[in-house]
C-alpha cells in the first residue's frame, strides 16, 4: 500500500509515466495518445455538461480541454489509479477523501467521477486525484476514458473543485485533549508532529492518506466518535487508495507503528479504524454483489448458454 519510508513493502509502486498529450502523433512514444477521439458516449458527455451548466459556469471550453495534460501512476493497489491533470487540485499538502457519492456533496468533480460506471471512491491530493474501481473486474481500458475525458471537461469549466461550506482538505475534526494530562498531550503532539513531517507524505505520493482519529473522524458524514490517543493505541484512518489496499495491515504493523514506537514509547500499537458510513456502503455493496450472484445462478438464458457450452465440450 504504502512505502516504509525509503523501503517499499511487496511489490511496491509500478510508476505508468503514462502521457496523455492530446493532437500530437509520436512514433517514439507508444502511451501518447490522441484524446480528442475519445470513444465516449455522446449521452455521457452531454451528462457531464449539464451538471456544470447547473452550476451557473460558464460552456467548456474545446480549446483548453484539448490543452489539458494528463498522466496516469498506478499505486500498490490495483483497484486505484492516480490522475494528475497538470494543474493544482488542493492546496499544497492538503488531501479530500471522498468515501462515497453522499460525501461528495461539495465537490462537483467529485460528484462527475461518481457518476461513470464502476467508480468506488474518489480522494484529491495537492496535484493528483485518486480514483478507486469497485473491483477487478472493472477494466481500467473502458473506465480511463471516461475519467480523463471527465476530469478534462471540469477543468476546462473553471469550476472550483470544492464550494464553499466543504470541510477543509485533510483534516479532521479537531478537538482539544484535556488539559489535566500534559503529558499526554505533549505525546498526542508528537505523534501528530511524525504523522505530518514523516508518515504522510509517503502515503500520499501513493495516492492516498492516512488521518490521525480525533473525536470524528468524518465531521458531517455520520461516523463514530472515537478518541484519538487510550490506552497506548494510537486509531489511524486510511484514505484513497489505502483504504482497500491488500498491503494496508502490514503497512500499520511494519512502518507505522515501528516508527512510532520508536520515537513515542508511550505507543503500544496502531489499529485502522473504519467510519461507520463505510460499514453500511461495504454491507450494501456486499448484499448488492450476492443478489446478482443469485440471479445469475438461476438466469435460464445463462444457463442454456451453460448447456451448450457443456454440450460442445462433449
Amino acid at each position: 500500500m504504502l512505502r516504509e519510508f525509503g523501503i517499499r513493502f511487496g511489490a511496491g509502486v509500478r510508476t505508468s509515466n503514462r502521457v496523455i498529450v492530446p493532437n500530437v502523433k509520436s512514433s517514439t512514444q507508444t502511451t501518447t495518445r490522441n484524446y480528442r477521439a475519445l470513444s465516449l458516449s455522446e449521452n455521457s458527455s452531454q451528462c457531464r455538461q449539464q451538471l456544470l451548466l447547473a452550476q451557473g459556469f460558464r460552456p467548456i471550453s474545446i480549446s483548453a480541454r484539448d490543452n489539458m495534460f494528463i498522466r496516469t501512476q498506478d499505486t500498490p493497489n490495483p483497484n486505484s489509479l492516480k490522475f494528475y491533470p497538470g494543474t493544482t487540485v488542493l492546496d499544497t499538502g492538503s488531501t479530500l477523501d471522498f468515501p462515497t457519492p453522499a460525501s461528495a456533496v461539495n465537490s462537483t468533480l467529485a460528484k462527475m467521477l461518481f457518476r461513470i460506471e464502476g467508480v468506488r471512491s474518489v480522494f484529491f491530493g495537492g496535484d493528483f486525484i485518486t480514483v478507486t474501481r469497485v473491483d477487478e473486474e472493472v477494466d481500467w481500458r473502458l473506465l480511463k476514458p471516461e475519467i480523463y475525458a471527465t476530469i478534462m471537461d471540469f477543468f476546462a469549466s473553471g469550476l472550483p473543485v470544492v464550494t464553499e461550506g466543504a470541510s477543509e482538505p485533510g483534516s479532521t475534526s479537531q478537538q482539544a485533549t484535556s488539559g489535566d494530562e500534559e503529558e499526554d498531550n505533549e505525546t498526542v503532539a508528537l505523534i501528530k508532529e511524525l504523522l505530518d513531517s514523516r508518515i504522510r507524505p509517503t502515503v500520499q505520493e501513493d495516492g492516498g492518506d492516512i488521518q490521525f482519529v480525533v473525536s470524528d473522524p468524518y465531521e458531517n458524514r455520520s461516523a463514530e466518535n472515537i478518541e484519538e490517543f487510550k490506552d497506548g493505541i494510537v486509531k489511524l484512518i486510511m484514505q484513497g487508495s489505502c483504504t482497500s489496499c491488500p498491503s494496508s495491515v502490514v503497512t500499520l504493523k511494519n512502518g507505522v507503528q515501528n516508527m512510532l514506537q520508536f520515537y513515542v514509547p508511550e505507543v503500544l500499537g496502531v489499529e485502522q479504524v473504519i467510519a461507520e458510513h463505510e460499514k453500511v456502503a461495504q454491507k450494501e455493496f456486499d448484499k448488492l454483489e450476492g443478489k446478482i450472484k443469485e440471479k445469475s445462478e438461476h438466469d435460464p438464458i445463462l444457463d442454456n448458454i451453460k448447456t451448450k457450452g457443456d454440450k460442445t465440450k462433449t
